[in-house]
């Protein structure tokens, strides 16, 4: 499937802010089940940016400019192949050893309550792959998805209490809950083309990545309900959402801070016997 995705983020200060520092989790890695056609970052600001690598491997741009500054606006536009793997990934680079990724996180923090969960979601089950899915079906189950109910700032224990939340919520409560089981467990941020049809999205997507003795590392979407398929686009991923938000940072003055944010992932016709391309991402900067 060929998936193009524009997104823009415009940040809106009260009074103009004196300088801003901010790390970009934007640029997706091309991997077995995805190939980056065409991708391009700008920001309407003058200012430094530097693209490089965290500790998980993802692409990242550091964002520098210096005020006063009224507005930022981040813009992506890209296009990717993807291709069904039933979940598995493979051809990523692995900076971490997968232990790191067992340890719970203030996002991802247990009660007894959530272990009784995941141990009764498991109860019976042996096999790896079987007990994720069965934690899979659980999660999906317990968690009314609900966009009001949560924010960027809820932890697995407060989404699974009132039982709502969204899509960030439910990848939470699954990762605690796997890596309560013993499998190390991630978070993915990316986007998702919906199959109902609607493009025009309010936020990217999130879901989990858990490991699997002879599979490797496969994709676990609580929100859908599956496995992540060719809908699936993945940018980052992390210990849970603070590591792998889309964007981080801080600043120097601006009073109140107003965030918008335009997102249209949309399916796009792909000519018969296209072969997939993988071309350079593209960086640029426009200036302001």
């Amino acid at each position: 499937m060929r998936i193009r995705i524009d997104h823009e983020t415009r940040y809106h200060y009260d009074a103009p802010v004196r300088g801003v520092s901010q790390v970009l989790r934007l640029k997706p890695r091309p991997h077995d089940g995805q190939h980056i056609v065409s991708w391009r970052v700008d920001v309407d600001v003058d200012g430094r940016l530097r693209e490089s690598e965290d500790a998980f491997g993802n692409r990242i741009l550091r964002l520098s400019a210096e005020g006063p500054l009224e507005e930022i606006t981040l813009s992506v536009a890209g296009e990717v192949e993807t291709q069904d793997t039933a979940g598995m990934l493979s051809g990523q680079p692995e900076r971490l050893p997968p232990e790191v990724y067992t340890r719970q996180t203030p996002l991802t923090e247990l009660t007894p309550a959530l272990e009784a969960f995941a141990g009764d979601a498991v109860s019976g089950v042996d096999d790896r792959l079987d007990q994720l899915h069965a934690l899979l079906g659980a999660v999906h189950q317990q968690v009314v998805y609900d966009t009001r109910s949560t924010t960027v700032a809820t932890s697995a224990i407060e989404a699974f209490t009132q039982g709502r939340g969204v899509c960030q919520d439910l990848a939470h409560i699954f990762i605690a809950c796997a890596r309560h089981v013993g499998a190390p467990a991630r978070y993915v941020s990316g986007h998702l083309a919906r199959a109902d049809g609607v493009i025009e999205q309010e936020a990217s997507h999130a879901w989990a990545e858990a490991l699997v003795p002879g599979l490797g590392w496969v994709g676990f979407d609580p929100a859908n309900g599956g496995c992540p398929s060719e809908r699936h686009v993945r940018v980052a991923c992390g210990f849970d959402y603070l590591s792998a938000a889309p964007v981080r940072g801080s600043r120097i003055g601006g009073g109140a801070e107003r965030l918008s944010v335009r997102l249209v992932v949309s399916p796009q016709p792909m000519m018969q016997n296209q072969s997939a391309a993988l071309g350079p991402a593209q960086l640029s900067q426009a200036q302001g």
